[in-house]
C-alpha cells in the first residue's frame, strides 16, 4: 500500500475553491461538519436589517436548528458576532425550535478559542475547525469540533408536573410501540436489575427507587421507538453503529446520546449490540470471559 502524506491546503484567496464552494459542498453533505445528517433547510437566507446566514440546518427529529455562518483563514471578531446575531434572529423568528449557533473557519486561534468557550456558558455555540487536505491528486475536508455544547446538569424536561403514565402515550403513539420499551427494560435489567420505566409528558425515561436515572430515554411514535443512549460520540462507537445495519438517526449534539429508531420487528436482532449500548450509556464495562 503506498503511502501519501496529506499536506494542508489554504482555501483564503484560492481561485476556485472558495468560501461559495466550501459552502456548497457542506450543503450538498452536511454530515461533513461531524452534527449528523441534517437536512439542509436554506442557504444565503436573508436576515432583517442584516445579512445573509450561509446555512440553516434542521434535524427534523429533535426540532433543532443550526445556524451555520462559515469564513475562510482565521476567525475574527466580526465573524462571531455575525454568528450570534443570526442565531439570535433565528431564534426570536422561530422560537418553537432548538436553535444552536455554528461557527465554522480554517483556523480558530486561542484568543478566540477563549472568548466562544465563554460565550458558550450562555449560548448553544459550536466552533469547527475545517481544513482542506490535499492527498495525492484528492481534495478532502477535516472538521474537528474545538468547541461542544455545554451539557446541561440536569435531565431534558424532568420537571414538577411533567410526569404522566403509560395509558398516556399508548394514547399518544401506540401499545405496540410502548412495547418495545417494555423489551429494551429487560435487556437494562440483564445490566442494571431494579431499573423501572418512568413516564414523562416529551419521553419516558429511567428511574430506580422513584428517582432518574436516564442514562436511556425513549420517544415512542406511532410506527417505531426512538431510544436514546447517553453516550460521548466517538469515531468508533460511530463506525460500529453505521456498519451495524440499525436505523441510526443523528446523534444528539444537546443531550450527548446516539438515537436508534426501533420497531417490534427489530427486537429478535441486534441483541448484542444494543445491550452493549445499554452497558456504555450506564457506564457498566462488559463483564470478562470465564477462562
Amino acid at each position: 500500500m503506498q503511502f501519501v502524506k496529506a499536506k494542508p491546503l489554504s482555501l483564503r484567496g484560492h481561485p476556485l475553491y472558495n468560501e461559495r464552494w466550501l459552502q456548497a459542498k457542506l450543503a450538498e453533505d452536511t454530515s461533513l461538519l461531524g452534527l449528523g445528517d441534517l437536512v439542509v433547510k436554506d442557504a444565503e437566507r436573508r436576515q432583517p436589517h442584516a445579512g445573509r446566514l450561509d446555512l440553516l440546518l434542521s434535524d427534523p427529529e429533535t426540532n433543532t436548528r443550526y445556524e451555520v455562518e462559515i469564513q475562510l483563514g482565521a476567525t475574527n471578531e466580526a465573524h462571531i458576532i455575525r454568528t450570534i446575531e443570526y442565531w439570535d434572529i433565528e431564534k426570536a423568528r422561530y422560537p418553537q425550535y432548538e436553535h444552536v449557533a455554528v461557527l465554522v473557519a480554517e483556523d480558530i486561534t486561542s484568543r478566540f478559542l477563549n472568548v466562544i468557550n465563554l460565550l458558550n456558558k450562555t449560548i448553544p455555540l459550536i466552533a469547527i475547525q475545517m481544513r482542506a487536505l490535499e492527498i495525492g491528486d484528492v481534495l478532502t475536508l477535516n472538521a474537528t469540533t474545538v468547541l461542544d455544547l455545554v451539557r446541561l446538569g440536569t435531565e431534558e424536561e424532568d420537571e414538577p408536573g411533567q410526569a404522566t403514565d403509560r395509558d398516556y402515550w399508548i394514547e399518544r403513539s401506540s401499545q405496540a410501540t410502548v412495547t418495545v420499551a417494555d423489551d429494551l427494560l429487560r435487556l437494562i435489567d440483564e445490566v442494571t436489575p431494579g431499573m423501572a420505566l418512568k413516564y414523562n409528558k416529551h419521553y419516558i425515561g429511567l428511574a430506580r427507587d422513584g428517582l432518574p436515572d436516564n442514562f436511556v430515554t425513549f420517544r415512542p411514535r406511532r410506527e417505531h421507538l426512538i431510544a436514546e443512549f447517553r453516550i460521548p460520540r466517538s469515531e468508533e462507537l460511530s463506525a460500529l453503529l453505521a456498519d451495524s445495519g440499525l436505523d441510526l438517526l443523528a446523534y444528539d449534539q444537546r443531550w450527548g446520546r446516539y438515537r436508534v429508531r426501533l420497531s417490534n420487528g427489530d427486537l429478535n436482532s441486534q441483541h448484542d449490540l444494543r445491550l452493549e449500548l445499554i452497558r456504555r450509556a450506564h457506564g457498566t464495562p462488559e463483564p470478562e470471559d470465564d477462562a
